[in-house]
């Protein structure tokens, strides 16, 4: 546990007598009230003047306060507005420990510059080595770089700018920094981090995604009773569509022709999902459709209620008056793949096409079609087995639930194609990369906002970043060991380190680019130092 101190909001209720009182009153920060205009920092006198309170309450050497008993504070941070010429943001101050008793005390300090793309403001990494050793009296000193490079802008496809929550990006560290700014070396740890979006109009699975809108909206009818048809993706209606099928089927009565209905809706498919070639080598129409399957293909552009009761109806009949006997899947638990079965011995049950049962019926028909595209893309590409994928497609649990784990495979279906299409992954990256994803959601829910990590070689994807500009570079120097140990950072950064100072002190920030160029990238600049005072 730490301590975060800043400024006291005002309440704009409150009395102003007593918010003369409270004008520098602080709060932890789990305590403050909810704000969308951020935290407010303190003056950097106020903040010095609340580290020395918080050392000398643990100063066993103070007697005079006459504290009866010594109690070891949690470690202790304060935000500050930069208005001295440092530029401080933070203040910190954390105990030294020997057991149970308190030895001294470790001071932080993080000030920042910027942002500002003049590179001759960078420091120069000797000369802060230096300083380091001259501070801490140090004879020697460690250096360790970590950066972060943004994978998914480096690799976009076409150059298209797509609002989205998406970004891929790797976080290298490595031993031993020769200079500021320097390319991580390829011996270097690295973890690829993917937070990833779903529904992106460029993706190879959009045409899957719209399928899996389609069928949250039939499950969200299915529950509230009120479905939001979406606008039909056909020129001809679906029991147009439906119509025609059927009188297909009725008009195959050999082998050779069955093998033309295979042919027939291999094009239909493909006409709904057109990707070039080398898309289709990554996530392909599955060509075994069954009669329930490629009826869900039709009955994707039903448009109304009514519309749907019509396409069930025809069904129904021509089941009834044995004029189809239909293939399906083994397996398949719908109510329309029952009454399929039960036509195969001449007399199928009565079903009332009223209420929700035609909605439910097309949402078991859908979930069975969208299961089997997932498991087939998995289990092809060998990257997890039917075994492991069983909790994704178990029929045990309710219709939602099924839905919402349908959720989650489409998800990781985006993720693995995206890394394949934009990185160029192969196998042995993600066949992990699927483990990762699938024990996460295992666990928990959908959560397109998580960022998966996976633990990468540099040279997977140096080319993406070797030419490009780091998000974030740092380096730490430092020295001594244990509880001695001190530590010095140098980072530079496009985004603010600091929230507080982002929303209180523009000025601060107002740096214009060198030269007036708006090409080159704009660095905040973050120096933290830390020093130690023993009690004993």
């Amino acid at each position: 546990m730490i301590y975060i101190l800043q400024k006291a909001r005002h309440n704009e209720e409150s009395d102003p007598m007593e918010e003369s009182k409270t004008d520098d009153a602080i709060y932890a920060s789990e305590l403050l009230p909810k704000s969308s205009s951020g935290p407010v920092a303190l003056s950097v006198s106020r903040a010095k003047q609340l580290i020395s309170l918080y050392t000398m309450v643990q100063n066993p050497n103070m007697t005079h306060l006459e504290i009866s008993e010594l109690v070891v504070l949690p470690p202790l941070w304060i935000r500050c507005d930069g208005s001295d010429p440092e530029h401080t943001c933070w203040l910190g101050a954390e105990p030294l420990k020997a057991g149970n008793k308190i030895t001294g005390i470790n001071f932080y300090m993080v000030t920042c510059d910027g942002p500002t793309a003049d590179k001759t403001c960078f420091a120069n990494l000797e000369e802060l080595k230096m300083a380091h050793k001259m501070k801490h009296h140090s004879s020697i000193v460690m250096t360790k770089g970590s950066a972060q490079y943004e994978l998914i802008r480096a690799a976009a496809i076409e150059d298209t700018i797509v609002e989205s929550e998406s970004n891929i990006y790797v976080d290298i560290t490595w031993n031993t920094v020769n200079k500021i700014l320097e390319t991580p070396p390829l011996i270097s740890a690295a973890t690829l981090n993917i937070t990833l979006e779903s529904g992106d109009p460029r993706s190879p699975v959009y045409q899957l995604y719209r399928e899996l809108q389609f069928l949250l909206a039939l499950a969200e009818g299915l529950k509230t009773g009120v479905t939001e048809w979406p606008e039909p993706l056909e020129s001809e209606s679906a029991v147009e569509l439906v119509q025609e099928f059927l009188t297909d089927l009725k008009n195959k009565l050999d082998r050779f022709c069955m093998s033309e209905n295979k042919n027939e809706t291999e094009k239909i498919k493909s006409d709904t999902a057109v990707v070039d070639s080398s898309i289709k080598s990554i996530f392909s129409e599955r060509g075994d459709l069954d009669f329930a399957e490629q009826l869900w293909c039709k009955m994707r552009s039903v448009s109304s209620y009514q519309e749907l009761i019509e396409c069930f109806t025809l069904i129904i009949k021509s089941l009834e008056h044995g004029e189809i006997q239909p293939w399906i899947h083994q397996g398949s638990s719908s109510l329309l793949s029952k009454l399929i079965k039960q036509s195969y011995h001449g007399k199928i049950e009565v079903v009332s096409l009223s209420g929700i049962t035609p909605i439910q019926m097309l949402l078991e028909i859908g979930l069975d079609k969208m299961k089997k595209d997932y498991v087939s893309f998995f289990i092809g590409q060998e990257l997890a087995t039917l075994t492991y994928l069983d909790y994704f497609i178990s029929t045990s649990v309710d219709l939602q639930e099924q839905v919402h784990r349908v959720q989650k495979l489409h998800h990781m279906l985006e993720i693995m194609v995206s890394c394949t299409v934009l990185l160029q992954f192969k196998h042995e990256n993600l066949f992990p990369l699927t483990q990762i994803c699938m024990k996460y959601y295992k666990e928990n829910p959908l959560n397109e906002k998580h960022a998966f990590q996976l633990p990468i070689r540099p040279a997977a994807v140096k080319k993406f970043y070797q030419n490009d500009h780091p998000e974030i570079w740092k380096v730490d120097m430092s020295s001594g060991h244990g509880q001695k140990e001190v530590k010095t950072t140098w980072q530079i950064s496009t985004n603010p380190p600091v929230e507080h100072m982002t929303s209180n002190n523009t000025g601060l920030f107002s740096d214009s680019t060198v030269n007036g160029s708006s090409e080159e990238r704009m660095y905040f600049i973050t120096m933290a130092k830390c020093s130690q005072v023993h009690f004993t």
